[in-house]
């Protein structure tokens, strides 16, 4: 089962982070490889949603539920797609009240063993550029870094 672990410290708030990773229905404007979401339900505690992932010819949806407790954490809790199993979890630990430390972590199992050797040559990469790119969408929102 492959397994991601990173914790980055950013300038900005733990709701500000918070906030952007809970906007499920965004992320296909930034993140690299989702091609559409749909957010089925949304209330301050709890959300379900589709997700369409692709990769040149591939294309794969997922439906998961996602727990949020603001502004420290979210977990997603996977309920129908191409996986066997899936763990996703943000924290978000505030270290001023305009920085704070995240912390993500994903594991999960491939249903189809030739996707699961596939990924594994390229999933932490393709990760870190995932978590890249919700700091890169932090400094969109928010402006630079405060000096």
């Amino acid at each position: 089962m492959p397994s991601i672990r990173e914790s980055r410290e950013l300038p900005y708030s733990a709701e500000q982070m918070f906030a952007l990773v809970a906007d499920v229905g965004r992320y296909a404007e930034f993140l690299p490889w989702v091609v559409a979401t749909r957010v089925r339900s949304d209330s301050d505690t709890e959300m379900v949603a589709d997700m369409m992932v692709g990769f040149k010819a591939l294309r794969e949806k997922f439906t998961s539920k996602v727990h949020k407790e603001r502004p420290t954490k979210i977990v997603v809790e996977y309920v129908d797609g191409p996986l066997s199993h899936l763990e996703n979890a943000w924290h978000f630990e505030p270290l001023s009240e305009t920085s704070c430390r995240i912390d993500f972590c994903v594991d999960f199992t491939f249903r189809n063993s030739v996707f699961e050797a596939l990924a594994g040559q390229y999933l932490d990469r393709a990760f870190r550029k995932m978590v890249g790119a919700f700091e890169e969408r932090a400094r969109e929102l928010y402006g630079p870094p405060a000096r």
